[in-house]
C-alpha cells in the first residue's frame, strides 16, 4: 500500500476518541503484584512511574502519595501483556473472501484503527502482527500518537511459495491470474534461495520488524492442503540467514510435521500453530531452543465456524474442522514436554479484543495460570528479543495492566481488565464499581 493512502486513513480526525490520561509522574497503589520473573503473586506494592518508565517498585502502600495516585488496591497489577500473533487489519467473517476483491486498502486501514484500540484496552500493550500491508503504517501512526493501539512489531507481508498459504493470488481465476502475472519476492512469493534473500531484503526496505514465513499450508487460504511443507530447508535457511543480517527474527506458520522440521532445522525463532507436532519435532524444538506460539483461540474459533454452512468456502471448511480442533491438544502435549511457549492468539481470525481468552484455554489444557501469564509477559519479551518490557521493575517501560481479584486463583478475571497503561499513559482506569470491591 502507498504510504499516502494509508496516511489519509490513519490521520482522519473522526477516529479520535476520549483522550487518554497523559504521562505524568504518579504512583500506582496495587493490592497485589504479579512478579513475572518468579511467577509469584506478591502482596500490596506501590509502583512509581514517570517519563514513560517505571521509576521505583516498593512493598506496601503509603498513606499519602505525592502528585496523586491510582487506586488499584482491589486489583492485581502485572506487566502489560504481549500477543505474539495477531492480524490487525481484518477480522474473519463469511464475507472475508469476497471482500478481498471489493475493498480498497484504505478500507482495511480504517478497520485496523478500531481493532488496535480494542486490543490495547483488553490489556495487550504490545503485539507482533504477523502478516499484512497495513501493520507497519499502523505501527507508525500509533508511535506518533495519532491513533490508539498497542506497540506493534510488524512483519509486513508474509513470505510464501507459489500457491502457498500467503500467496496473495490463491483463488484467483485463470483470466485474472494471467492479467496480473505471477507474484514474486516483492509480493512475498519465492521459489528459490535467491528469491528468499530478495524477499527478506524487500521487507527490510518496507520497514518490517520481524519476518514471517508460511512453512506449510494453512487453514484459511483458498487451497486444499493445510499441512503440506511449502519450502525446502535451504530456502528457509536463506530466509533465516538473510534475516539475521538485518537483525530480524523469523516466525514460521506451520501445521504439518515435515514443514515444522524443516523450519526448526533452518533456525527459525518460533513455530506458530504447530498442529501436528510429533515427538521428533518436540525433540528438535527443544534441541534448537525454538519457541512455540500455539494460537488455541484461532483453532477453537475456526473449528466452531466450520460447523456453520457457508461461513467458509468448501475448500476451507474441512481444514478448519480438522486442524482447528487439534491445536489445544497439541498445546497440552508441548507444555508437558517442556517446549518454550510464548503467548499468541492469531486474532483477526477470531475477534479482536478477545485475546485474553487464550489464557483461559491454556489453563484448561493444563498450564498453571502463573506460567500462562509469564508466556504473555517476560517470555513474550524473550521471543521478541527485547529487554525493556515484560516485567514490573525500575527502568522498564511503564506498561502495566490490572485485573480485579487474584488471577492465579481465577484466571477468568483476565477478561475483566480494569486498568491499562502503556509507556506511562493511562488508557483505561477502574470505575467506581471496580473500587467498591476492595478487600
Amino acid at each position: 500500500m502507498r504510504p499516502a493512502l494509508l496516511t489519509l486513513a490513519l490521520l482522519c480526525p473522526s477516529v479520535a476518541l476520549a483522550a487518554p490520561v497523559v504521562d505524568t509522574a504518579r504512583d500506582l497503589h496495587c493490592g497485589r503484584l504479579f512478579d513475572a520473573r518468579s511467577g509469584q503473586l506478591l502482596g500490596p506494592h506501590t509502583v512509581r512511574v514517570g517519563d514513560g518508565r517505571i521509576q521505583a517498585v516498593s512493598a506496601g502502600i503509603p498513606a499519602t502519595s505525592p502528585g496523586g495516585a491510582v487506586d488499584l488496591r482491589a486489583h492485581t497489577c502485572m506487566p502489560g501483556w504481549t500477543d505474539l500473533h495477531v492480524h490487525l487489519e481484518d477480522q474473519s467473517s463469511p464475507q472475508s473472501y469476497s471482500e478481498g476483491f471489493r475493498l480498497d486498502p484504505v478500507d482495511y486501514a480504517f478497520r485496523s484503527v478500531g481493532y488496535a484500540e480494542k486490543t490495547l484496552l483488553a490489556g495487550f500493550t504490545s503485539v507482533r502482527d504477523l502478516g499484512g500491508d497495513v501493520a507497519p503504517h499502523l505501527r507508525d501512526a500509533i508511535n506518533q500518537g495519532r491513533v490508539r493501539g498497542p506497540r506493534i512489531f510488524a512483519a509486513g507481508r508474509s513470505i510464501a511459495t507459489t500457491g502457498g498459504h500467503a500467496d496473495p493470488t490463491n483463488g484467483f481465476n485463470s483470466t485474472l491470474s494471467h492479467l496480473l502475472g505471477p507474484p514474486g519476492p516483492t509480493e512475498g512469493v519465492i521459489n528459490s534461495i535467491d528469491d528468499a534473500r530478495q524477499a527478506v531484503r524487500q521487507r527490510y526496505k518496507e520497514g518490517s520488524d520481524v519476518i514471517k514465513i508460511t512453512a506449510t499450508g494453512g487453514v484459511l487460504s483458498y487451497a486444499r492442503s493445510g499441512d503440506a511443507p511449502q519450502f525446502t530447508v535451504d530456502e528457509v535457511k536463506a530466509v533465516v540467514d538473510t534475516a539475521r543480517d538485518y537483525g530480524y527474527r523469523v516466525a514460521a506458520h506451520a501445521h504439518g510435521t515435515e514443514g515444522m522440521k524443516r523450519a526448526v532445522l533452518a533456525g527459525v525463532t518460533s513455530i506458530e500453530h504447530g498442529t501436528y507436532m510429533d515427538d521428533e519435532v518436540v525433540r528438535l524444538m527443544k534441541q534448537h531452543g525454538t519457541w512455540y506460539v500455539p494460537t488455541i483461540s484461532a483453532g477453537r474459533f475456526v473449528a466452531e465456524k466450520a460447523k456453520i454452512d457457508g461461513y467458509f468456502p468448501e475448500v476451507v471448511r474441512p481444514k478448519a474442522a480438522r486442524i482447528g480442533a487439534q491445536i489445544q491438544d497439541t498445546f497440552a502435549k508441548a507444555y508437558k514436554a517442556g517446549i518454550k511457549i510464548g503467548f499468541g492468539t492469531d486474532m483477526g481470525v477470531g475477534p479482536h479484543g478477545e485475546n485474553a481468552r487464550e489464557f483461559i484455554y491454556m489453563v484448561e489444557a493444563g498450564m498453571p495460570a502463573a506460567v500462562a501469564l509469564q508466556s504473555a509477559t517476560i517470555r513474550a519479551a524473550e521471543v521478541l528479543g527485547v529487554d525493556d518490557q515484560g516485567v514490573i521493575e525500575a527502568g522498564k517501560r511503564a506498561d502495566i495492566v490490572a485485573v480485579p481479584g487474584d488471577p492465579l486463583a481465577d484466571i477468568g478475571v483476565v477478561m475483566d481488565v480494569a486498568f491499562v497503561m502503556k509507556d506511562g499513559t493511562v488508557y483505561r482506569q477502574p470505575t467506581d464499581d471496580d473500587a467498591a470491591g476492595m478487600p
